[in-house]
């Protein structure tokens, strides 16, 4: 049975209970996040990337496209409730964001790869691969700062080495995911 100790905006500090030998409990304690998504879309050049301001670097920052898959800590408790499968959610939330950060109408795409943080912090990304696409134009929420950047193969993995794309498990999944279509 889990136990919600702290709730802020983004990050919950969960407890559970576990039965380690009969009749012998171990608190358990992790920090949960909702989900989000990532967007691998290639072009007949190379891959688009965003250039984004985040204010918590205080800083531009290259990154994948994505977003929260739910826009609150109290929307994605009331799904987990439900016990069904969120790639449905973070698949609509995913085309969403395309449209959003990138300025793309999404016609399909494929889950490519679901990472999960580690055993202490869940905060699980879905990445997928745009394969089919229309232009069209960004729709940013007010105060996101995103400029649309395509960068060949070669640059991608470059940017992926030397720490551009700051997001360090989204450097991973664009390395893998380069190897794989060489």
């Amino acid at each position: 049975m889990e136990k919600i100790t702290h709730q802020g905006n983004i990050i919950e500090v969960v407890q559970t209970e576990v039965e380690v030998k009969p009749g012998i409990f171990k608190t358990f304690e992790k920090a949960r996040r909702a989900p989000g998504t990532r967007l691998i879309i290639p072009t007949a050049s190379g891959i688009m990337l965003t250039k984004e301001f985040r204010p918590e670097l205080n800083d531009y920052d290259y990154r994948l496209p994505g977003g929260k898959v739910f826009d609150s800590l109290e929307e994605y408790n009331n799904f987990l409730a439900t016990k069904t499968d969120i790639l449905e959610p973070a698949t609509a939330k995913a085309k969403a964001e395309a449209q959003e950060e990138v300025g793309i109408v999404v016609n399909n795409l494929s889950h490519l790869h679901t990472s999960r943080l580690g055993a202490t912090i869940e905060w699980d990304l879905y990445y997928f691969v745009v394969s089919d696409y229309e232009l069209s134009e960004q729709a940013l929420e007010l105060g996101e700062d995103i400029e649309v950047q395509e960068v060949s193969l070669d640059e991608a993995q470059a940017m992926c080495l030397d720490g551009r794309i700051d997001e360090e498990r989204s450097a991973l999944v664009l390395l893998r995911y380069l190897k794989e279509d060489q």
